[in-house]
This record gives structure tokens, sequence and C-alpha cells, in this order.
């Protein structure tokens, strides 16, 4: 089976109703779209949901994976608590893993705890655990996952290569598989939050969303020549959203903008991808 579905979807622990406290409304516009990546993705009824996430155990120069049985993670805010608990995919994770090697893609197996059992259970971030929050990790049968992290000192093409060897691992699978790429844009918006101001952060966000609405990831390459600018833009996310990029190399995507917003101190985007039989 092809992909069945990819998203963009941010991380900020306001968007989670229950955690979101006086950032409640300022964070309403990304929640809509949130639940609404949520429906979506429940109608493609995944049997495994692969994160990207930016936030996990990252290894310098390797996408780490976990290889554990299950992954859990828990988010605190005030007396409100949400946690989720997973069971990972190890057949798919193992054989991405093959793919991405044959690919010359270097990959890191993590584990942690047990090496089987109750404890064998990888730490699941915030990067993950959002995402999942409203994709799956509710659901009556929730999917199985693949957790991934990536090292942002990889060069673009194994980043790319990373997403190929995803989609070409789902068409080889009788399982029906999607992906979200975790990311947040430009972190220095507000001269109050913990990067300060830089104008890079604007200007790197409206480059980001101008080429999600035109549906033309491969805009992202250029990224490669410019490290200074993006180390004034402080993203999160354009690491994933290359392997998203690669992905969509195998499996054409019809990529849909959802919402863009800032409300705090960093950008936060969603964005829906559907397979299509016509290439771009």
């Amino acid at each position: 089976m092809p992909l069945v579905f990819a998203c963009i979807a941010p991380h900020g622990g306001a968007i989670i109703e229950e955690l979101a406290g006086d950032l409640r409304e300022p964070f309403a516009p990304t929640r809509r779209a949130m639940l609404e990546l949520g429906r979506r993705m429940e109608a493609a009824a995944p049997d495994t949901i692969v994160v990207i996430t930016p936030h996990g155990v990252r290894i310098e120069d390797a996408m780490c994976i976990a290889v554990t049985e299950r992954a859990d993670g828990m988010l605190e805010q005030g007396e409100q608590r949400v946690a989720v608990d997973m069971e990972i995919d190890t057949e798919l994770t193992r054989a991405l893993m093959r793919r991405a090697h044959e690919l010359f893609v270097p990959c890191a197996a993590a584990g942690y705890g047990a090496s089987s059992g109750p404890g064998c259970s990888f730490i699941m971030d915030w990067g993950a655990l959002i995402p999942l929050w409203f994709m799956g990790a509710r659901w009556a049968q929730p999917p199985r996952i693949v957790l991934v992290c990536p090292s942002r000192t990889l060069p673009f093409a194994s980043l790319v290569r990373f997403g190929e060897a995803l989609a070409e691992v789902a068409n080889s699978s009788a399982k029906l598989i999607a992906l979200i790429a975790s990311s947040d844009l430009g972190h220095a918006h507000d001269a109050d939050g913990p990067y300060g101001y830089d104008p890079a952060s604007a200007e790197f966000d409206q480059q980001i969303v101008a080429a999600i609405k035109a549906d033309d990831l491969r805009r992202l390459l250029d990224y490669e020549l410019d490290r200074d600018f993006l180390e004034h833009a402080k993203p999160d996310g354009l690491w994933q959203l290359l392997s998203l990029y690669g992905a969509g190399k195998i499996v054409p995507l019809r990529g849909e903008f959802l919402s863009y917003q800032t409300p705090t101190y960093f950008g936060m985007l969603c964005a829906s991808y559907t397979p299509t039989s016509q290439g771009k």
C-alpha cells in the first residue's frame, strides 16, 4: 500500500485544550486545524503512523529510531495531565531501517528500559505526544507507531532519502501507513521569548507558508546553502519536512494548507497531504 495520509503538525503544548490554561483562545485556530487533521487521519485508517519528531533522542549524524515495544509519555500543566501509551510497530521499524541503510542513510536503533515486556518502552517526547493526542492515541483501536528523530547535522539529501525509504517500505507493505512531520517553524518571533527576537523567523515562516500553499516542498532544499539564516530563524521543523518531501517523490502527495499562526514566540502550521495518482 502507498502512504494513505501525511501531515505537518505543530507541537505547542497549549494546542491540547486540557493544557492550554490562559492560552486556550490564542491557540484555538491551530487546535481546530489539528482536530481536522485528526478527522482526516482517522478517515484514512492507518495501521501504523510514523512520527518524525525534532525533540526525541538525537544522535549526531543519524536518524534515531526507537526499537522498543511501546512508547509512552506524559505532559502536565498545573493540575491537568495528559498521557499517551502506544505500541511500536517493530516490524515496520526494522523494515524502514533496512531500506534506509540501503539508501545510505545513517540510522541508529535506540532502546530503553527492559529488552522486552512492560518495561520495554521508549520515552515519548512532546513532539510526538501532542500530534498523536489528536491523531491516533485516543482512537477506540489506536494504531501502532514508529518514532524517528533526525539529526540536524545530516545532509539534506539524507533526510530526503529517508522519506523515500519510508514511502518505498509503505509501497511494499500490506499495512496502511501514515506520516506525521511534527514541525514548529521559527522560534524567535518575540523579544520576551526564550530565543529573543529575530526578523529571520517571520521571513522563514512566510517562505514555508508560501511553499506549502504552492504545494512545492522542493523549495526547502535551498536552505542547505544558508545555514546562517536558519540559525537566526531557529526553526525545528525543516528537517522533518525534508523527509515529507522525500516521501512525496515516491508517492505523489497533494498538499492542503490548513492554518498558520504565532500566538507566542514560535510559528505553528498545519497542512494535510493525500496521495494522488497524478504527479505534480
